[in-house]
């Protein structure tokens, strides 16, 4: 976390500590213990603080419309815990949405803070759920998103969804059915840790371990298609360099079988006739060649 959701929220002057602020509260329990403890604002004094800001940008009475309502961050960042996000991290965010709604709001409309503010707060929240629950993004439309917020709160224990909640739900919230389906997996799913957590051995099977590839690597693939053609036009290459009586030695000996089991020595011999010494000799010379212009083809 950047910062805690106490320096993100509050200036540190004599007014803050005054209000139960020690000005080193880290722990987030010691931080919502004393939010907790921050004196509500009545509706005159909401009014009162609200016009100071807007008429002479009073920063005192925007502090103190942001301290006063502190506690409600807490309240809406609670119901987010199901997320797996950190508790100090929502309640940040929330902060950053409660500032603007204090920036924003008219005390002309008739409306508390408290009200108002709720929207600005939420939408801080959800932003960051987004773009921070998975790596990959779970919702990218309006519709979506409203899907992937609500479809925890219709679901029915932990079992998947029947059909028949499927098309409800999908009714409800205007979307299609398969768009409830793939969120439904996609919120059940876990995230799972690349590397093993430990040197115990059976642990060490993490997915880092079969995930990872040194095939795919760039150079790798270089060299494999490299080897390939070399294996292809590069010997074809080489063997028209050769003599006839050469090339059929060679191709006898290493080319007849893919398992290797060429002609020997003494069938070659018989076949030229001369002895199996003489065709070694050819064998050799004749490997040597094709070496060099596989190096010159390269």
């Amino acid at each position: 976390m950047k910062s805690t959701p106490l320096q993100t929220a509050l200036p540190s002057d004599n007014h803050a500590l005054a209000l139960g602020f020690s000005g080193t509260l880290g722990n987030i329990d010691a931080y919502i213990s004393a939010v907790n403890r921050l004196p509500m604002l009545s509706h005159d004094e909401e009014i009162s603080l609200s016009k100071k800001l807007r008429e002479n940008n009073d920063l005192a009475a925007a502090q103190e419309l942001v301290l006063s309502h502190l506690r409600l961050v807490v309240s809406i960042a609670r119901g987010y815990l199901g997320y797996g996000l950190p508790h100090a991290d929502l309640i940040q965010e929330g902060n950053i949405g409660l500032m603007k709604a204090v920036k924003r709001f008219d005390p002309d409309q008739g409306v508390r803070l408290v009200s108002y503010a709720m929207h600005w707060i939420k939408a801080e929240m959800h932003e960051y759920i987004l773009k921070n629950w998975r790596l990959v993004k779970v919702a990218t439309t309006k519709a979506q998103r409203k899907l992937f917020f609500n479809l925890r709160s219709h679901k029915v224990g932990l079992d998947a969804m029947t059909p028949a909640q499927v098309n409800e739900l999908a009714k409800t919230l205007n979307v299609k059915q398969e768009e409830v389906i793939e969120m439904e997996t996609r919120l059940s799913g876990r995230d799972i840790a690349l590397e093993a957590p430990s040197d115990n051995d059976d642990e060490k099977f993490a997915p880092i371990a079969y995930l990872s590839s040194d095939m795919q690597e760039p150079t790798k693939v270089l060299e494999a298609q490299h080897y390939d053609k070399l294996q292809s036009e590069g010997l074809e290459f080489a063997l028209t360099k050769l003599d006839d009586r050469s090339r059929r030695i060679v191709e006898a000996r290493w080319l007849a079988n893919d398992d290797g089991s060429g002609a020997t020595l003494h069938e070659l011999a018989a076949e030229f006739g001369v002895s199996a010494e003489r065709i070694r000799q050819i064998e050799a010379v004749a490997l040597k060649k094709m070496k060099g212009s596989l190096a010159a083809y390269a």
